[in-house]
């Protein structure tokens, strides 16, 4: 039976990789330090035999036997990560050189989840892994950006250097049940304020676009990059469909019947104006593509967030 370490592992994304790893008979370490990850996560995994939680700040080192590792730890969110600029940073560049010195001790194989931040304020659209990325070094949001970079750079010197078996993912827009109330990103922020009766926040005029991809999508996805042999990366994980971020606030009033309004207010410093992956590379390395549609990914979310919020 392998056993696996997932840093992060209360996360958002991080909760929902261990339910997927455990149903395939694997043993489960979750190391966590629960600053935006949470027990509530993975309470239902407390009992299970094969699942051990660890609270641990992966910016310390960490001494572990174990097979494979999906290093996911870092708070995702804009409010999240400015809120300690610095230890954001220090997650990013002392947490992944800690989790890659684990990885070349036990020779395990380690995936790093970056981002689709690293692409910045894209100037090539749609995004392929190809392109550098136009980003702000000392932006509000480079303690993320560039310390995925960072972090990239790292995992790829390590696989040079000293023969570490590493795989990158650039994740883009993610959603779906466990994300945080207060995770301050679009989907999260519409749904709750058209629950709650109050109006959407839209930043500019809406027209800038994402990619959302359903959670269970990308779960497949990591799982799938970490089953293949002789592939670094980096590959884009994401959804192709790109949106203007007004269309989905109004989906949102919709599935909701909300009677919100929708307001508008100025862009934050450096948001992206356009983002959307080109997969084209994961489809032929993973045989991979997002399943789930927006309007049936939303609808879960909303279920969620309903009872997250006593609404049901």
């Amino acid at each position: 039976m392998k056993r696996i370490l997932v840093t992060g592992g209360a996360g958002f994304l991080g909760s929902h990789l261990c339910d997927s790893l455990l149903e395939k008979s694997t043993d489960i370490v979750c190391v966590d330090n629960f600053f935006s990850g949470s027990k509530d996560n993975i309470r239902h995994l407390f009992s299970h035999t094969h699942f051990e939680s660890i609270r641990h700040d992966i910016i310390h080192p960490l001494f572990l036997e174990v097979d494979k590792i999906y290093h996911l730890a870092c708070p995702a969110s804009p409010i999240h990560y400015q809120l300690n600029a610095i230890k954001t940073v220090k997650t990013n560049v002392m947490g992944t050189i800690n989790m890659l010195g684990l990885a070349k001790r036990i020779k395990a194989r380690i995936l790093l989840a970056s981002s689709s931040e690293i692409y910045g304020d894209a100037k090539v659209h749609p995004q392929p892994e190809g392109y550098w990325g136009n980003v702000n070094p000392i932006g509000y949001r480079s303690c993320y950006d560039e310390g995925k970079r960072v972090a990239e750079t790292l995992m790829m010197d390590y696989h040079r250097q000293n023969k570490v078996d590493i795989q990158i993912a650039r994740i883009f827009n993610t959603y779906g049940p466990r994300m945080a109330v207060n995770d301050g990103r679009a989907i999260s922020n519409f749904i709750v304020q058209a629950l709650s009766g109050e109006p959407l926040t839209v930043y500019g005029d809406g027209s800038q676009t994402r990619s959302f991809c359903y959670v269970s999508d990308l779960i497949q996805a990591l799982i799938a990059l970490m089953a293949v042999d002789d592939f670094t990366g980096p590959v884009n994980l994401g959804n192709p469909e790109e949106i203007p971020v007004l269309d989905v606030a109004e989906t949102i009033i919709k599935l909701t019947k909300s009677s919100s309004k929708i307001i508008h207010k100025s862009l934050p410093a450096d948001d992206p104006l356009r983002r959307c992956p080109d997969i084209s590379l994961a489809k032929e390395k993973l045989g991979w593509k997002p399943r789930i549609s927006l309007e049936e990914g939303l609808d879960k979310t909303i279920a969620y967030f309903k009872e997250m919020l006593h609404l049901q």
